[in-house]
């Protein structure tokens, strides 16, 4: 039997010493987070719901007047003459176009009074979102790998780690890291919306419109004048119906009788 080298054993149990110290503070932190719900939950109660605004709104202008509009309360918008405020999209049609922002909720009704100026406001739609449970399961995650990471930072801090379990912890703590800066960037987004409204202002040709409703009405006529027609020739085809059927058992006797005058002219002996 050949003798093992006392260094790797003493390697190989620092390793599984390392694996088993692992499992047993993620089983902690599990163990330590299970309570956390509850609190959440009850803090969540508290504080009511968390509801992130949209809204969309149409307006009917006459088309000259919609790209200086749409201009107008772009320049409001960068300007932060109302409150903060982003231009996330600028769409241009030829009859329609939109501007969609995102702003505070105090500037919301100055920018939709302002593009709606002179005009006409056809549709007005506000949606809400309620982001409590997703605000609270990012935080109760971020906790998570806070506790896990401090113990990560605890064992980092020990000198009779070897090499390849520093270098383990190393990685372990990258990965940790990332997690972490991806929960907060999520938790950055959420609380973005919930501190601003999503607003879209869809501008619509006014012309168009008018256009469309005499085009409708000009083929309502048509149809109406149309029935009308189909309706005076039935009257007529009835009214003479009477005198065709009087008249056909006299032209067909009118022919009999002449086919019979020109035979006899033809043959005077028959």
């Amino acid at each position: 039997m050949r003798n093992r080298d006392p260094g790797r054993v003493v390697m190989r149990a620092r390793k599984w010493m390392f694996a088993v110290l692992a499992v047993l503070l993620l089983a902690g932190c599990s163990r330590k987070q299970e309570v956390a719900p509850a609190t959440l939950t009850g803090e969540a109660a508290k504080a009511g719901a968390k509801l992130a605004y949209e809204h969309a709104v149409g307006i009917e202008l006459p088309k000259a007047q919609i790209d200086a509009r749409v201009g107008a309360v772009r320049e409001a918008c960068e300007t932060q003459r109302f409150g903060a405020c982003n231009v996330l999209r600028i769409t241009q049609g030829e009859w329609r176009s939109s501007l969609v922002v995102r702003a505070t909720p105090g500037a919301v009704e100055p920018l939709v009074g302002m593009a709606g100026q002179g005009g006409k406001f056809v549709s007005r739609e506000t949606h809400a979102e309620d982001l409590a449970d997703a605000v609270n399961d990012n935080q109760r995650k971020q906790a998570q790998l806070d506790a896990y990471a401090r113990r990560l930072d605890e064992l980092a801090s020990r000198r009779d780690l070897a090499v390849a379990d520093l270098m383990a912890l190393s990685h372990e703590q990258a990965q940790v890291q990332q997690q972490r800066e991806s929960l907060q960037g999520e938790a950055a987004m959420q609380q973005r919306r919930l501190d601003t409204n999503l607003l879209e202002l869809d501008f619509h040709d006014a012309d168009a419109g008018s256009r469309g409703h005499r085009l409708s009405a000009s083929l309502s006529g048509l149809l109406d004048q149309l029935i009308e027609g189909v309706g005076d020739a039935l009257s007529a085809v009835a009214y003479g119906l009477p005198f065709l059927l009087l008249a056909l058992p006299l032209a067909l006797a009118w022919r009999w009788a002449w086919r019979r005058i020109v035979r006899r002219r033809n043959h005077p002996g028959t």
